[in-house]
């Protein structure tokens, strides 16, 4: 590690204005971050906390949704909706070990949309709202790519609104050593229709998989996607699977999530 300074502010005025200083960073459970500063990949002169806002942290019913602080732990998540959102419970249940999820935390998770993360699945699938402090961005517009979000320089996830589906399921295909998602398929039916985000497949992070949305729309059962495939091209190839393996899987993955929701 190297030297820096740290700031730990109560209020989410006071951490927009210490992110308004140079160099300064935000730092939410900082399980992605504190590995990044050791390799001196970030070299930021100022860590911002934001696990001390009490603003940001819990889980309250919203309308036909639940709202949930950006500095909500994924164990806090976990323990908050296993009755309102069985699903997103259970998605946060699976994410890293207990160390990591009692850190961590749904605003750093969304914020790094790392493109083998659970919590975007769950984002985009449920058609959240993120909620920033200084405005409100749809799932659908703010996932952009790996690693890239809508997210201004110095803007903070203050709260993630997901409605709730009538029905839900996330299955993850885990990659043993990391946890993260080699394939992880998120569905989720509404009343007017069903939206199916996929994590861990593509290089270009996070995606819904309109073809299977659509099939399922007409028929909520695994045999509705029966023929359809993701292309293998643009899908991530390494030592854990070709590109080809990873297509195969998101459909392999999607049916069980169908049927784990029906």
């Amino acid at each position: 590690m190297y030297e820096f300074e740290f700031e730990k502010p109560s209020t989410i005025a006071d951490a927009v204005k210490a992110l308004g200083e140079e160099d300064a960073q935000a730092l939410g459970g900082g399980q992605t971050l504190i590995p990044t500063l050791k390799q001196r990949l970030a070299m930021p002169s100022t860590l911002v906390s934001l696990s001390g806002i009490a603003e940001m942290r819990g889980v309250c019913p919203d309308g036909d949704a639940i709202a949930i602080g950006g500095a909500t732990t994924h164990a806090e998540v976990e323990a908050a909706t296993a009755d309102s959102y069985p699903a997103l419970s259970a998605l946060a249940g699976q994410i890293g070990d207990p160390a990591v999820r009692n850190r961590g935390t749904i605003g750093g998770s969304l914020a790094n949309n790392d493109p083998s993360a659970c919590y975007p699945a769950a984002a985009l699938a449920s058609g959240a709202t993120i909620v920033t402090n200084t405005r409100e961005i749809a799932a659908d517009d703010y996932f952009q790519g790996l690693f890239t979000t809508a997210l201004d320089e110095g803007e903070i996830i203050t709260n993630v609104r997901m409605p709730v589906p009538q029905a839900a399921h996330y299955e993850k295909f885990v990659q043993p050593a990391s946890r993260f998602a080699l394939v992880g398929v998120f569905v989720a039916r509404f009343a007017d229709g069903v939206r199916v985000a996929v994590t861990g497949a593509s290089e270009e992070g996070v995606f819904r998989w309109s073809e299977a949305e659509a099939a399922l729309a007409g028929n909520f059962d695994p045999a509705a996607i029966d023929g359809l495939s993701v292309d293998a091209e643009g899908m991530i190839g390494d030592l854990h699977g070709t590109k080809a393996y990873r297509a195969h899987l998101v459909g392999v993955i999607t049916k069980r999530a169908v049927a784990a929701a029906a």
